[in-house]
Parts: structure tokens; sequence; C-alpha cells
């Protein structure tokens, strides 16, 4: 997984129920990637129209990001 430093804050700041919840899906995703196995159909995650969870928070971190650079 590659990120940036915008990345790692934007994580940092999240609601602790969404770290949890990527950590949840990370793990998961290794273990049947290990056990060569594919997750069952029916708990594949729904595609929500273009939402990401995480763009909001991103957002937020980039634009105090650039205030900041600003007044520097």
């Amino acid at each position: 997984i590659c990120e940036d430093e915008d990345a790692k804050e934007t994580i940092r700041r999240s609601p602790e129920n969404l770290c949890h919840d990527q950590m949840f899906h990370i793990k998961r995703a290794l273990d049947l990637t290990m056990r060569q196995e594919i997750l069952p159909k029916n708990q594949w995650t729904k595609y929500k129209g273009g939402k990401f969870y995480l763009q909001p928070y991103l957002k937020e971190v980039i634009y105090k990001r650039k205030k900041r650079e600003k007044m520097d």
C-alpha cells in the first residue's frame, strides 16, 4: 500500500471505527490471499456510487496543509 504524508494524516484523523474497518478488510484480504481462497460473493462490498469514505477527511488535510504552506 502506497501512502503519502497526506494519506497518513487522513488515516490518523479519521474516526476510529473507519480505521478498524479498513484494517479488518486488509487483514481479511491478506488471509484469503494466503489461503488462495475467494471471498464468498454474499460478503463482497457493495459499490456505493463513487463514494470514497476517506475523501472528506483527505480534502480537509490537504486544505489545512496548503493553508499552512501559504502562511510560511
